[in-house]
């Protein structure tokens, strides 16, 4: 995630709460436990698949449904801590974040799995909105700027070391706990944010609260599952009717969902994605440029988790450590991208397009030469590079595309962005992770697969070079 610039809610009070750096910390800790939690998981997945007899389309699920609940209630989310308190709304996800990471680490079956990751991700969609909320309504100039440095960081943080932290508890065993360290590791440091937070985090409220678009936010659940659920279950499934009918259904849902944005904006009330701010022209560009990223990016850390672990035979901790050089490249552009998207603008995202997908382009040369003989070394030269890209790419994105939003409009455009953030995520680990599997059960095998899905990434990393450039004369998104 990236340095925003506005909350994700309506324009709330002027700053006059102080905010000690200790409770900046506790906020921004209590953001990046959600973000974690969704890359965390993908190092476990075979581990959990052997341990809770799943296929490989309920494994999609298990990534998927937390990015689709996470999607679809961040807005509400936002708009919920407007009205009843931004610190109470940061308390009670945080709570239900920890209660349910309990839950998820004690799942006995794969169903009950995937029902906690949907409850979590609701919970995470009710922590998010709030951080950003109460950072630009009691923080002013540098202190703002600071602050939401802080944030891009741990974002950057969060999915560069994810799936690392995610390879050293399933490695380590701790107790017998397996993959279950993944989940239950979250409830002892959500307790502790829960207490900081009681005592250290100000209550704030917006001046004027907005109706919450319920009806929107169903209608975009509902769309979303009926992509997805036939995406990640029709192959294993061997694509029977009801996979074809949902998927028929998605093109009159997503019709549906836009009928009533544009009611709801005409009739001056709060829509979920309101479409005025989808005409900006710097908007329809970022959003273009946020699917091309996010599902890439979301469907290649499902897909080289599987991979590591299959044919290459690593352990969870070997497969974790491939990932390190991508982390460092992250962790690097997240602490500079701030000051470099000063200076470059959208020109620092296309030379980390370009960066992206020659790093992709080395990884898919070391699968098609080396596999399945490969281990952390071999991979470390191209996944440092694409590491370095794709910070290049999503440190800078929203920043730069909400300085062409006009300021009324740029709290809502930043909702929009971060909703397709996380419906792009899960988007990915649908549709990559289904191309990938269905190309390793043929003589490619998994070596091949990755190479593909490299090669594809890389292509559309090109691609997107171009329309990034709109970004530089899209003006005030006019």
């Amino acid at each position: 995630m990236t340095d925003q610039l506005q909350a994700t809610t309506a324009p709330s009070e002027a700053a006059a709460t102080p905010l000690r750096p200790v409770a900046l910390t506790t906020l921004i800790f209590g953001a990046f436990l959600p973000m974690l939690s969704f890359f965390v998981i993908n190092v476990a997945l075979p581990a959990i698949g052997s341990d809770l007899h799943a296929g490989s389309g309920e494994l999609q699920l298990v990534v998927g449904s937390y990015g689709i609940a996470v999607a679809t209630l961040l807005v509400v989310g936002g708009r919920l801590g407007d009205t009843f308190g931004r610190k109470r709304l940061f308390l009670i996800g945080l709570a239900g974040f920890t209660v349910t990471s309990l839950i998820c680490a004690m799942a006995p079956t794969v169903g009950v799995l995937l029902a906690a990751r949907v409850v979590q991700g609701a919970a995470g969609a009710a922590v998010t909105p709030q951080v950003l909320a109460t950072i630009t309504s009691v923080l002013t100039g540098q202190h703002r700027a600071r602050a939401m440095a802080m944030y891009g960081v741990a974002g950057g943080a969060a999915a560069a070391f994810g799936q690392i932290l995610g390879g050293v508890l399933v490695e380590a065993d701790v107790f017998g706990l397996g993959w279950r360290a993944v989940f239950l590791v979250n409830v002892p440091v959500g307790l502790v944010g829960v207490a900081a937070a009681i005592r250290l985090i100000p209550e704030t409220k917006a001046h004027k609260s907005q109706r919450v678009d319920l009806v929107g936010a169903a209608l975009l659940a509902l769309t979303l599952v009926l992509l997805l659920l036939p995406l990640t279950e029709g192959r294993p499934l061997g694509w029977p009717l009801w996979t074809w009918v949902c998927l028929a259904a998605t093109v009159p849902a997503a019709i549906l969902l836009g009928v009533h944005q544009h009611r709801a904006e005409r009739a001056g009330a709060a829509p979920l994605i309101p479409p005025t701010v989808l005409r900006l022209k710097a908007m329809r560009t970022g959003l273009q440029l946020a699917v091309a990223f996010f599902t890439t990016f979301g469907g290649f850390m499902f897909v080289f988790a599987l991979a590591t672990q299959g044919e290459a035979r690593m352990s969870p901790l070997e497969g974790g450590l491939s990932l390190l050089p991508m982390a460092v490249g992250f962790l690097i552009t997240s602490i500079y991208g701030p000051r470099l998207q000063v200076r470059y603008g959208a020109g620092l995202i296309v030379r980390g397009w370009i960066i992206q997908g020659v790093g992709y382009a080395l990884l898919a040369v070391v699968a098609l030469t080396l596999w399945p003989n490969v281990d952390p070394w071999k991979l470390a030269v191209p996944m440092l590079v694409a590491g370095f890209g794709s910070g290049l790419v999503m440190v800078p994105l929203m920043g730069v595309v909400l300085s062409q939003v006009p300021p009324a409009q740029a709290g809502l455009g930043s909702g929009i962005l971060l909703t397709s953030q996380q419906t792009c995520l899960a988007l990915g680990a649908a549709t990559v992770g289904t191309a990938y599997l269905a190309t390793a059960g043929t003589s490619w095998g998994q070596g091949g697969a990755l190479a593909a899905v490299a090669l594809a990434i890389a292509a559309i990393s090109l691609l997107m070079t171009p329309i990034t450039n709109r970004l530089r004369t899209s003006g005030q998104g006019a």
